[in-house]
């Protein structure tokens, strides 16, 4: 078996590039996952199938996973994890997944909200679009969201496994490498 090579910093040459049109790319991604579950969190033996997929997703597409967390649904364990994610300069973006929906201790898009300096409100607008067409009308209590928090794009999704693989595959996937460059451009010119 290979050992990974260490992560290196999202301003790394050797990751950064550019596409067609000139707009900066990082790849391979090295991610993280922050997922957010009172009754995991609390669990001797957790398990975690919304991580398991995005960590299965990232991988099949040819990039990594450098970091993961485990919080309860509480806004100051949620901001520390992520504060020390967002401190890492390995990691390009964050992945957070449970704690979206519309009870009271559904607070992950508070908490991580907070840490935003610039809101990505397309990807909550896309994500709920896409999940109309799995889930109809019950979209509308999903409060996923995304933003860029130093540097950093954040997604905050929901915890269940489809909507971890539709968010994951068909919108995060596809532009994470541009979305990454773009946001850490300013740190390489």
């Amino acid at each position: 078996m290979t050992d990974s090579p260490a992560p290196t910093p999202t301003t790394d040459p050797a990751r950064r590039t550019t596409d067609d049109h000139g707009h900066d790319l990082v790849s391979p991604l090295q991610a993280a996952i922050l997922t957010v579950s009172t009754s995991r969190a609390e669990a001797d033996d957790a398990d975690d199938p919304g991580g398991d997929q995005i960590e299965s997703l990232f991988a099949e597409a040819g990039h990594r996973v450098v970091a993961r967390r485990l919080v309860a649904d509480s806004v100051g364990e949620i901001q520390r994890a992520l504060d020390e994610l967002l401190d890492d300069d390995t990691v390009d973006l964050v992945v957070t997944t449970g704690g979206t929906g519309a009870t009271i201790d559904d607070v992950t898009p508070d908490a991580v909200s907070e840490r935003f300096d610039r809101e990505l409100p397309g990807f909550g607008e896309l994500f709920r679009q896409r999940s109309y067409e799995e889930i109809g009308t019950r979209t509308i209590a999903s409060r996923a969201t995304g933003g860029i928090a130093r540097d950093t794009p954040v997604f905050v999704l929901p915890g269940s496994t489809n909507a971890v693989t539709l968010a994951t595959q068909e919108i995060i996937l596809p532009e994470a490498a541009h979305l990454v460059g773009l946001a850490t451009r300013h740190l390489v010119e």
